[in-house]
């Protein structure tokens, strides 16, 4: 059971409270229950809140933390903080030395729709290439094509990408089969393999394959195989892939949006409740460079005092939040797959457009 100082006054009583309530078959474990890394962060999380619930300072009230303390404590604080609850702090110590996840630690798993029941992904996929390959060279596939596609085919089954490929020539597959313009581009052109399913247009006869700058067993990443749909009807193949797919399995990519010098200085300015002439003013500088952002001399002749302490107040802030993300938005094409539930993974949600 976790456990965090809430500098109340019940704080005592509610951390005995959780250690009875942890008793013999739980434990209590100490926690940081933090908002940002630094007492320092203190006055931008203020703002931030503001943002959020689009009021000022001054009118925030109870919107706001009552304390200065919610930030990462260093193992000594924590230690003194739980006098009298040493296991908990011990607890602590155990979960992170415990912990060892990083991401390169997963592994990507493709859906399984594009493999017929009965069949192997890699036995599937080359029975499509070199079916593939007989209609791009109706005059029989050239032996260094074929040597080609062999090799290519045969590391692909390595390193257990064949649904990948799979997946991807489903979707094109779809696409060609209602006359939506599509075509892969990117490194993608270096494969025969993409070439015979005709998912790129490039012929691996008239160019230096460079296959290794698409798939490498010693780089130990996925192929990226891009492909631009007809602007028109990509509607159509995205509902495709959430009917083929589930909504539960698919979803667009969100794209985070990061805060700029002029949003910065706007938002902050209104949760300030400085006048709207002055924020604007000062949205007006957002373009200059470097230490000209909002600089001494162009903010007089702006006709703004630099040393004003609400003016100095808000110019510091909005410095703090600068690249730091503002919300999200939707990418513009990326789509995420899996073969087990998405949602049980990553927070999905529905997108503004309707059936998305």
């Amino acid at each position: 059971i976790g456990a965090a100082r809430r500098y109340a006054p019940d704080d005592a009583a509610r951390l005995e409270a959780l250690a009875a309530l942890a008793g013999r078959r739980r434990r209590l474990v100490a926690v940081n229950d933090i908002l940002y890394h630094a007492p320092s962060r203190r006055p931008l999380q203020d703002v931030m809140r503001c943002i959020r619930h689009g009021c000022t300072i001054a009118g925030a009230g109870l919107r706001l933390e009552p304390h200065g303390e919610r930030h990462l404590k260093p193992a000594a604080e924590m230690t003194r903080l739980f006098r009298g609850h040493e296991a908990a702090i011990a607890a602590q110590a155990e979960i992170l030395e415990a912990v060892g996840f990083t991401l390169g630690d997963i592994r990507y798993e493709y859906p399984d729709e594009p493999v017929p029941p009965g069949r192997t992904p890699d036995a599937h996929l080359a029975d499509l290439a070199w079916s593939g390959a007989a209609i791009r060279y109706p005059g029989g596939v050239p032996a260094t094509i074929a040597a080609t596609i062999r090799r290519e085919l045969d590391l692909i089954a390595q390193l257990g990408y064949a649904r990948y490929f799979l997946t991807v020539n489903d979707i094109v597959g779809f696409a060609r089969r209602q006359g939506i313009l599509c075509q892969g581009r990117g490194s993608a052109a270096n494969s025969a393999v993409c070439y015979a399913l005709g998912i790129t247009a490039v012929d691996p006869a008239e160019i230096d394959l460079l296959f290794e700058r698409f798939v490498s067993a010693e780089r130990g990443e996925p192929p990226d195989i891009d492909v631009d749909f007809e602007h028109e009807r990509r509607e159509e193949v995205i509902q495709y892939i959430y009917g083929r797919y589930g909504c539960a399995r698919a979803a667009m990519a969100a794209a985070v949006i990061h805060y700029r010098p002029r949003s910065a200085i706007r938002d902050v300015g209104k949760a300030l409740g400085l006048e709207a002439t002055t924020i604007e003013t000062l949205a007006a500088q957002s373009w200059n460079p470097g230490d000209a952002l909002w600089s001494d001399v162009l903010l007089r002749e702006a006709g703004l005092d630099p040393e004003a302490p609400d003016l100095r107040r808000a110019i510091r802030l909005a410095r703090e939040l600068v690249d730091l993300p503002r919300h999200l938005s939707q990418h513009v094409g990326g789509f995420v797959l899996t073969r087990t539930r998405l949602d049980e993974i990553v927070p999905v949600g529905p997108a503004a457009m309707a059936g998305r």
